[in-house]
């Protein structure tokens, strides 16, 4: 069985995460969706909001699971037997950081590849931070979010 983590932050969910995930279940058996979760950061919605929020918005599609993890995703990805990390690109600006994230991951475990996948052009634009300032500016968010995730933005406004 093929399996890769694609991890993040998650800070809400996402269209273009939701994206990338149905996409690399073609090329992967099973994909964790990993809740990197860096105590160091502010985040938008607390860790048991973000699982939720991912729980509820992956719950019909096969071959997913969602965990959460405060370590590095490449120790993670290791320990539960995936030997790739997905992750998503969406302007060139994606691409510096996340060759940068590779370059460091691939130094701490040579056997963990790291796999890219480009945004679809109607997601370069969605970001959840962008989605977090939207929505708190009054705007309908609906068409760059799962359903599940409205009801959490709705709280914080």
């Amino acid at each position: 069985m093929k399996i890769a983590v694609y991890p993040g932050s998650f800070d809400p969910i996402t269209n273009g995460h939701i994206d990338v995930l149905k996409r690399s279940l073609k090329a992967f058996d099973q994909v964790i969706l990993l809740l990197a979760v860096n105590p160091r950061k502010k985040s938008h919605f607390s860790v048991e909001e973000r699982l939720a929020m991912m729980k509820e918005s992956v719950k019909d599609i096969p071959g997913v699971l969602v965990d959460s993890t405060t370590g590095l995703s490449v120790t993670y990805a290791k320990e539960h037997g995936a030997n790739c990390l997905v992750r998503g690109l969406r302007a060139v600006t994606d691409f510096e950081y996340e060759f940068q994230m590779a370059a460091a991951n691939k130094y701490i475990d040579p056997e963990v590849e790291t796999v890219f996948f480009c945004a679809e052009s109607k997601y370069t634009f969605i970001s959840s931070s962008y989605v977090n300032e939207l929505s708190a500016g009054g705007v309908d968010v609906s068409g760059l979010v799962p359903k599940a995730v409205l009801p959490y933005l709705a709280k914080k406004k």
